[in-house]
């Protein structure tokens, strides 16, 4: 069976349905979500037809994982481990309004949602969530398994490491750091760079405290194996 599977059935997966039913170019099949009362039914007209582990079942599918929320915004590197699927499964779901350059690249997994843009030389890494309005201006660079927010706007040569989250109508300064599995909060004005597994608000932003457990179980995670293979990860 071709098409396309949604993982995940709550606001960022129905955003990203809807997105897909926008570009029109490839079909939906459902939603699979591991809330077992969703079995069966439909989210905007969607079915959901089972848990995650279903994705085994369907071979020919291509998949995009759409979890996660500011409460747990590592929900998806979990569920990318725990499925164990190849690359080539992943599709990556660009809006129809969407601007990406053509100097600009993609990863698998990811999704831009309406009215983004990429404008020159910008690299977005695999499973990245990048809700409306997000700007990314040239040479940013956004790591796997990060969320940009709505509204958000980076300067050029900014970086979010892996697992960032940026909150809704941030601002990050150019050549200016985000890193791994921080949070920066909504609204706030990033001038300086932010260290990993933290969470950092206001204007110009400020460290609040570090980052929830799930995120720093990520970067404890991804620290081990940077120490294993004796180098650098993407």
């Amino acid at each position: 069976m071709s098409g396309l599977l949604i993982i995940g059935a709550g606001g960022f997966a129905r955003e990203t349905a809807q997105a897909v039913r926008d570009a029109g170019d490839i079909e939906l099949l459902g939603h699979l979500d591991d809330n077992s009362a969703l079995h069966g039914t439909e989210v905007d007209g969607v079915p959901v037809l089972g848990g995650c582990d279903l994705v085994h079942d369907l071979p020919e599918a291509r998949v995009v994982i759409c979890v996660g929320n500011p409460r747990d915004y590592a929900a998806r590197a979990r569920l990318v481990r725990r499925l164990g699927l190849s690359a080539d499964r992943y599709a990556t779901v660009v809006h129809p309004t969407a601007s990406v350059s053509a100097t600009s690249e993609v990863g698998p997994g990811s999704v831009l949602l309406a009215h983004c843009v990429l404008t020159a030389a910008v690299r977005v890494g695999a499973h990245v969530a990048v809700m409306p309005h997000v700007v990314l201006t040239h040479d940013d660079v956004v790591e796997d398994f990060a969320t940009i927010a709505s509204g958000v706007r980076l300067g050029g040569g900014a970086r979010l490491e892996r697992g960032a989250y940026v909150g809704s109508g941030a601002l990050v300064r150019e050549g200016t750091v985000v890193g791994a599995w921080s949070l920066v909060g909504m609204g706030s004005a990033v001038l300086g760079d932010v260290p990993p597994g933290e969470v950092w608000v206001g204007s110009p932003a400020r460290r609040l405290r570090e980052a929830a457990a799930p995120a720093l179980d990520e970067l404890a995670t991804r620290t081990a194996a940077r120490t294993t293979v004796g180098g650098p990860l993407r």
